[in-house]
Order: C-alpha cells, then sequence, then structure tokens
C-alpha cells in the first residue's frame, strides 16, 4: 500500500479528532510563540499564517474533489490543506486577544476561548456545513478583520474610532476582492457570490455593533497588572504600597478582602501595556454593589493621562474614602469607555488595624 493511501485512511479515520485538534494547535503555538519573540516578528508570523489560509482556502476551492493527479506533491497537499487551513485558523483567531493573554486576565481572554470552543464543535457537528466556501471565506474575513484591528493601532500608535472603521473598510476591500477574483475562476463561487457577500457584510455590522457599545476590549491596550491598596508612595521609580498581609490558605482562597477602620482611603494601582508613544486617557471607575438593586453604582470616576512603552505597564492610581462595606469593583476603562479590566474586592469594617506589609511595585 503507497503511504499516500495509508494517510488517506489514518486522516478519514480520525478526521474528527485531527481537525479541531489542529485548529487548537495553532491557538497554543500562537500563544507560546508570541510570548518569546517581540512584536514585529509576531505581526510578520501572523501575515504569514493569514496568506497560508488564504492560499489553501483557494487551493481547496480549485482542487475541489480531482485528487487524480500524476503529481505525488499535489495529493499530498490536497490531503493536508484542511489540517493547514485549520492550523493557521488556529494561531490568527487568537491574535486580536493575544495581548489579553499577556496580562494573564482571564475575564479579558474568555472570548478567544469560547470562539475557538464553537469552531471546534462546528468542526464536529457541522464539518460538511463547515467545509462550503461561504462559511471558509466568512471565518477568513474574520480573522482578516481581527489581524488588522491589531496591527493598525501599532502602525498609528492610536486607539481612535477611526482606526477601527479603517480596520473594517479595509478587511472589506481585501477579501471582498479576494472574492472577487475566485469568482472569475469558479462557477460555483460566482453562484455563491452574493451569499458571500452578505455574510460577510453581516460579520463587518456585528463587529462595528459590538466596538461601539464598547463589548470589545481596546486593543491593544492591555492590563498587566492591578491591585487595591491601603496606601500608596512613590519611592524612585518604583511604589511603595501597603497591602494586607495574607496567610497560605488567604494566598489560596479565591477573591480579595479587605479589612478597614472607618474613615479609611482604599488606593488602585494599576499597570498598562501599551504601544511606544500612544497616548490615552485612562479611567478608574469605582463601583459599589447595592444589595438592594442588585446593581452597581457609580461612586466615583478618575482619570489620568498615559503613555506607552514601558515593557511592564504605564503604571497610574486613583484613591477614594470607602464609606460601605461588601462587593466593590474598579474598572480600568479608557475615556470611550471600553473596559481594560477590573478589581473585584470584598470589604469589611474592623475596630483594629489589619495586619500591613509594604511591597515594592
Amino acid at each position: 500500500m503507497q503511504l499516500i493511501t495509508k494517510l488517506k485512511t489514518f486522516y478519514q479515520k480520525n478526521e474528527r479528532f485531527l481537525v479541531p485538534g489542529v485548529l487548537v494547535f495553532g491557538v497554543i503555538i500562537d500563544f507560546v510563540t508570541f510570548r518569546s519573540i517581540e512584536i514585529g516578528s509576531a505581526f510578520i508570523l501572523l501575515c504569514v499564517h493569514w496568506i497560508l489560509a488564504g492560499g489553501m482556502i483557494t487551493f481547496l476551492l480549485f482542487q475541489g474533489s480531482k485528487e487524480r493527479t500524476k503529481y505525488k506533491s499535489i495529493k499530498y497537499l490536497h490531503l493536508f490543506a484542511p489540517l493547514l487551513v485549520q492550523f493557521s485558523f488556529g494561531a490568527t483567531l487568537s491574535a486580536a486577544f493575544i495581548f489579553y493573554w499577556f496580562s494573564g486576565s482571564f475575564s479579558a481572554s474568555w472570548p478567544i476561548f469560547l470562539l475557538v470552543g464553537f469552531l471546534m464543535i462546528a468542526n464536529e457537528k457541522f464539518r460538511e456545513q463547515y467545509m462550503r466556501p461561504t462559511v471558509q471565506l466568512s471565518v477568513y474575513f474574520f480573522i482578516t478583520f481581527s489581524l488588522l484591528s491589531v496591527m493598525l493601532p501599532y502602525a498609528f500608535n492610536s486607539l481612535s474610532a477611526w482606526i477601527f472603521l479603517a480596520s473594517g473598510i479595509l478587511s472589506l476591500l481585501i477579501v471582498l476582492s479576494y472574492v472577487h477574483l475566485l469568482s472569475k475562476g469558479l462557477p460555483k463561487i460566482l453562484k455563491q457570490k452574493q451569499t458571500i457577500f452578505f455574510s460577510v457584510f453581516c460579520i463587518f455590522g456585528i463587529m462595528n455593533i459590538l466596538y461601539f457599545t464598547n463589548l470589545i476590549p481596546p486593543i491593544p491596550l492591555s492590563l498587566t497588572d492591578a491591585g487595591i491598596y491601603h496606601s500608596i508612595e512613590r519611592v524612585g521609580n518604583k511604589y511603595a504600597v501597603q497591602a494586607e498581609y495574607k496567610t497560605l490558605i488567604g494566598r489560596l482562597l479565591p477573591g480579595e478582602w479587605i479589612h478597614l477602620r472607618e474613615g479609611d482611603t482604599l488606593h488602585a494601582l494599576t499597570s498598562i501595556f501599551a504601544p511606544d508613544d500612544l497616548q490615552a486617557d485612562i479611567v478608574h471607575e469605582w463601583q459599589h454593589f447595592d444589595t438592594e438593586t442588585y446593581g452597581w453604582e457609580t461612586m466615583s470616576e478618575i482619570s489620568y493621562s498615559m503613555t506607552g512603552g514601558r515593557k511592564e505597564g504605564y503604571r497610574g492610581f486613583s484613591m477614594r474614602p470607602i464609606a460601605d462595606d461588601g462587593l466593590w469593583r474598579v474598572r480600568v476603562k479608557t475615556e470611550r469607555g471600553q473596559v481594560i479590566g477590573s478589581v473585584w474586592f470584598w470589604t469589611t469594617f474592623i475596630e483594629k488595624r489589619p495586619r500591613i506589609i509594604t511591597i515594592k511595585k
């Protein structure tokens, strides 16, 4: 039995595991790689993945079911092209959320895991539909939009809304031109051209709705560190913060408990990573959870200006006196209201001052 026949038999037998597995592998490789190389090299690698995905989609569409060829290389490529598409999709899908992975904040990273989980289910339950040109080209538009929405803020050092709009419009021009060229050589794409265009415009519309309702995080800002302290003092190029001492059990338990005396003031210190020369206004929104209305009540909003470039993130802090116990959070957001991250904590009033330790950050 020839090697190509053996590989084809193995692929068909294990396709239900190989396709979603390669997708996840692409995401893992993406995360591991970008934690160890500079951002310029990361963008080059992402562009390679994007070109590879487009090339393999083109190959599959033109090759179709024509597997009879005297060239073994074409046979191997036809067999593994779907896996290469999935690998590149997995790598590029995580690009839009890469900086939130750097911060270690699951609250900002969860969309990529949700999306990957959905695509895994789609691969398993709707494999035939997923291989259709409309679906593949729609996903390709999404990763193009996601990639440009990360790269353009770096290129222009700006978080302006027009940057996001430009990312979407440029993505439309690229993908619609790509589909138009495909339709000239493929009758099946020509027949589905309107459906593909409709799907692409729907994704474009949904992405813009999510952005302008502040449901999309402000890429490429990333919350690298955040905490609530009893006091903060600048010492040289560092901050000396007074934090409550925690036992080993206290460190293992979820959440953060802050013990206060009446009249005490709490401080929120955050570090935000941003590209070189990028300037933005950051807001600390102090909110208390109202147990009567079961909603968040904004107690104060404190803003400051930041400049990107520091590897560990630009540090800024705010403070406010605390008069209510219970659940609190400080939302770190842009001037437009896009949330970068949040710090959650519980407050309890006591008579004696808690045990305090000083930490330099």
